[in-house]
This record gives C-alpha cells, sequence and structure tokens, in this order.
C-alpha cells in the first residue's frame, strides 16, 4: 500500500485547526503528523517531522504565513516542503505575497471540505492549485502595483506558448485551454512543460505570478 500523505496543519485558530486535522484525518490516504499555531513552530515541526504538505494559515502571530512559506519553500530552500496556503478574500494581498514566496497554491477557508482534500492531494503529487474562481481577483488586483516597467521579454516562448501562458494566468485549467485552443490536453500538458522550462519556474502558480508581474494579463 502506498503510504499515506503526511500533512502539517498550522492555523492560530484552534476550532479551525480541529476541523482540518478531522477531516483529513477521516481519510485512508492523508494522515495529519502534527499541528501548530503559528510560522515559527510550523517552521521548527516540518524540520522534525518533515510532512508532505503544510496547511498554513497566513495570519498569525510570532512568524505569519509568508514568512513561514518563505522558510519552508523559497528560493535557495534546499529541500523545500510543499504548502497549502488558506486565506479569506480581505487576505488576497497577503496571500499573493505567499505564493510568491514559493508556496504551492491557495484555498479559501469557507470552501468546502472536499475542496481542502482534494487541494492536499494535488499539491502533494507536485501539481500546483490555483482557485480558478478567484485567481484573476487575487492577483489582478495587484498586477498593476507590481508589473514592471519596460519591455516584456518573453521572447524565448512561441506564440502559442505564450497564448497557453496567458490562458493560464486567466486560471484555465488544462481541460478548459485544451476546448478554447482547440487541442488536446496532451498537447496542452506539453506546452505547459516548456514554458514552465524556458522561463525556470517551478509550477503553474509560478507561471501565473510571472505572467501578472510581466504584464502579460490584466
Amino acid at each position: 500500500m502506498t503510504a499515506p500523505v503526511r500533512v502539517l496543519v498550522c492555523d492560530d485558530q484552534a476550532l479551525i485547526r480541529t476541523g482540518f486535522a478531522t477531516i483529513i484525518d477521516a481519510q485512508p490516504d492523508l494522515e495529519v503528523v502534527g499541528e501548530c499555531g503559528d510560522g515559527r513552530a510550523a517552521v521548527d515541526l516540518a524540520g522534525r517531522l518533515s510532512p508532505d504538505v503544510v496547511v498554513m494559515d497566513v495570519r498569525m502571530p510570532v512568524l505569519d504565513g509568508i514568512g513561514a512559506t518563505r522558510l519552508l519553500a523559497g528560493a535557495g530552500v534546499p529541500d523545500p516542503v510543499k504548502v497549502l496556503v488558506v486565506t479569506t478574500f480581505n487576505l488576497d494581498e497577503y496571500v499573493y505575497e505567499a505564493l510568491r514566496a514559493g508556496a504551492s497554491g491557495f484555498l479559501l477557508k469557507d470552501a468546502p471540505p472536499a475542496q481542502l482534500l482534494h487541494g492536499i492531494r494535488t499539491v502533494a503529487s507536485g501539481a500546483a492549485l490555483l482557485a480558478p474562481e478567484v485567481t484573476r481577483q487575487l492577483v489582478g488586483r495587484f498586477a498593476a502595483r507590481i508589473r514592471p516597467a519596460g519591455e516584456i521579454a518573453e521572447t524565448q516562448l512561441a506564440p502559442r506558448e505564450l497564448e497557453v501562458l496567458r490562458l493560464i494566468a486567466e486560471g484555465l485549467s488544462n481541460s478548459e485551454i485544451a476546448a478554447a485552443l482547440v487541442i488536446s490536453q496532451e498537447t496542452v500538458k506539453t506546452y505547459v512543460s516548456r514554458i514552465l522550462t524556458k522561463l525556470d519556474l517551478r509550477d503553474r502558480v509560478q507561471a501565473v505570478v510571472y505572467a501578472y508581474r510581466r504584464g502579460l494579463v490584466t
């Protein structure tokens, strides 16, 4: 049998922490290995427990979720941990910073349990998870502030690859991109892989952030 996905839950609200842990532990393929209420404790516990996924709140005492994510999954971390950020709409700017810090995805705190479980499994598999219904509102709201000045330098991408990148940034899934461009999902996967390789990006989350930072979507 495949070992269950090991999950660390970090949230400063005990009720939410307990609720998440109860939902996760009820799944045969998932296992909560630890809980904590601040980012510093999350970093320490992750070092000791080696979880596969950290479910991370944003606003917490001692060290917030952004700082903790940067220490667990940021640039230069030799063995990054997959971080799934949970947030509310009014924390969208914080979540954008968390994605820049290395998070593998984000969910809303009011998402149904099935979405939380799907998110954990998706991130654990090495894929990135974006909530399509809030991607544009989340990142696009801050695009003007973060968009660099000067000419866009995406010349290494073929026209179709650039088109796929824009659709990724708009929150479309592989199947939706395939339908929009009238191509197969396997072809979309090939394009996505090429985009990530050419731009030296880790996953779809970084691709979304990159696209907004470069002004490729509005």
